[in-house]
């Protein structure tokens, strides 16, 4: 038994709507900082690392744990950013196919 072509248009339509939502989300950039903003680091929709910059005040060779600290603080923060775009993406797609999800 062979898709009938209503369907076979809605998948095609389907699956070029989560391609673009793809592309889009990969373009997007979030930024996480700590330190109060002394560490900031920018992250792609598609986990890749854009910027990362850090004021020189808190560069102390003397304390390089607190400077790795620093920008493991800020690079989680961007992930969680990246990982809420794509919470936000996946629950739009699956409203726009009639699809519920769990909260």
């Amino acid at each position: 038994m062979g898709m009938n072509r209503d369907m076979m248009a809605k998948l095609q339509q389907m699956q070029q709507t989560a391609l673009k939502a793809q592309e889009d989300l990969h373009a997007q950039v979030v930024e996480g900082t700590s330190g109060g903003g002394a560490v900031k680091i920018e992250v792609t929709g598609g986990l890749n690392v854009e910027s990362l910059k850090i004021d020189p005040e808190v560069v102390d060779a003397d304390d390089v744990e607190m400077l790795e600290d620093l920008v493991t603080a800020a690079l989680n923060e961007a992930l969680q950013k990246v990982q809420g775009l794509q919470t936000q993406q996946l629950s739009g797609l699956a409203g726009q196919f009639g699809i519920n999800l769990p909260s």
